[in-house]
């Protein structure tokens, strides 16, 4: 791990830009859903349209970047930047574990919606949208504020 130590800060940078990429898939992904479940017909061409939007935005973007935000995150842990003793540090893990929940959430959807069997309407959609967005001001408050 001392080799590593020297890359730290570049191990950070590439952690903060996946870190980017994914959330702005899970911000993304449930809008899509939104208009896919309210506006798109089972079978029609933008049905079909919004399956290889989903699919692409999943496979290209999102879970690159999910697995790159938790390779760089276990390797700075494995760098000594999580503070096993601090609170802050536990709430990020925990998030960060909510957020890969919420991202699994989203693919089991898409195969949903690819298999013409989504049940779920548009509102189920735009409040899930919010889970990221609250999973993220937990993440940086823990880690920026620290107040506990």
């Amino acid at each position: 791990m001392n080799i590593l130590m020297a890359y730290y800060d570049w191990i950070k940078a590439i952690h903060i830009m996946a870190v980017i990429a994914w959330m702005a898939g899970l911000f993304y992904l449930p809008r899509l859903f939104v208009y896919h479940a309210e506006r798109a017909q089972i079978g029609s061409e933008l049905d079909q349209t919004f399956q290889i939007m989903e699919e692409k935005l999943l496979r290209v973007i999102m879970n690159p970047a999910m697995i790159v935000a938790w390779l760089a995150g276990l390797i700075l842990i494995g760098l000594g930047a999580f503070d096993w003793g601090a609170v802050w540090s536990w709430v990020k893990l925990i998030s960060v574990i909510l957020m890969t929940a919420a991202h699994g959430w989203m693919s089991a959807r898409r195969k949903e919606f690819a298999a013409g069997t989504n049940t779920r309407s548009g509102r189920t959609y735009r409040l899930f949208n919010e889970v990221p967005t609250v999973l993220m001001v937990f993440i940086v408050v823990a880690v920026i504020v620290r107040p506990f």
